[in-house]
């Protein structure tokens, strides 16, 4: 009966492989537990994981009601059970296979430019949500959404896609079906430009006109989520030392019509999918 052929891994310290393992991603180091039954144990040392967490995770481990007993069991949780942080105006978790940081930021305290009647706009509580208070659109004109954020939040060296997250009431009239202007950038620098729906585009017979303007622009269509949400993706950046500040805008202000029917949960920076 043939041998069963040793890593030269095998031989040496299981707290050595972790070690080298931790300088991989959290991907390559699931791959390697099932290598043999050494990396298996080397995987699981708190050695590998604590490498794969954000630097503070410590202060985000109140924010969970259980005891974790591995790095690994936190690094999982802050995966598939998002945080807030920065007294609940951001919700933070990891990307799984990579530890990449994603935010969701909160609109409450950026700038929206509907007026400051409550006949235009309202702050409600919607399930599902990961904020207690989200934005909804009542009756608008002139409808603006601005706002921006630090790159420290996010991971350095990684290009980052940005997501208006949302709901539409009663067709979103006004609104849902007209291409709304998106900018995405960091401050100084190039932006990314593009035009989005929050329903859809009309039907090819509604008249040429629209038909021009968005197939000359970059057009973002509005794509259904696991979490029952929809979102419109506003643009791009690359993230090189996390020492910018970036901005963001959606600009609705070239028709005289009312617009109404836009729920909003926030605005989600998450890292691009690899093609």
């Amino acid at each position: 009966m043939q041998a069963t052929m040793l890593s030269p891994f095998d031989s040496l310290p299981v707290d050595c492989i972790s070690s080298i393992i931790s300088f991989t991603s959290p991907r390559d180091a699931c791959v390697a537990a099932s290598v043999s039954k050494t990396f298996e144990s080397a995987v699981k040392s708190d050695t590998v994981w604590e490498k794969f967490l954000p630097s503070e995770y410590s202060s985000l481990i109140p924010q969970y009601s259980r005891v974790f007993l591995s790095k690994k069991e936190l690094y999982f949780a802050l995966c598939d059970d998002p945080v807030l942080i920065e007294d609940g105006q951001k919700s933070f978790w990891l990307e799984k296979a990579s530890g990449k940081r994603c935010i969701m930021l909160s609109l409450k305290g950026g700038s929206i430019t509907w007026g400051t009647s409550p006949q235009y706009w309202r702050w409600v509580s919607v399930p599902g949500s990961r904020f207690d208070k989200i934005a909804e659109l009542l009756n608008v004109c002139w409808f603006e959404i601005g706002d921006g954020m630090h790159t420290r939040y996010l991971s350095p060296r990684t290009h980052y896609s940005v997501y208006i997250v949302f709901k539409t009431k009663k067709g979103c009239p006004n609104l849902g079906d007209s291409p709304v202007d998106a900018e995405v950038g960091l401050v100084g620098k190039e932006s990314s430009q593009k035009l989005i729906y929050f329903i859809g585009p009309p039907g090819r017979g509604r008249g040429p006109g629209r038909r021009t303007e968005t197939e000359t622009r970059n057009v973002t269509r509005p794509e259904a989520r696991e979490d029952g949400w929809m979102e419109a993706e506003l643009g791009e950046f690359y993230n090189d030392s996390c020492c910018d500040d970036i901005s963001f805008s959606v600009i609705k202000t070239n028709t005289p019509h009312w617009k109404s029917g836009l729920i909003i949960q926030g605005i989600e920076f998450r890292p691009v999918k690899t093609r």
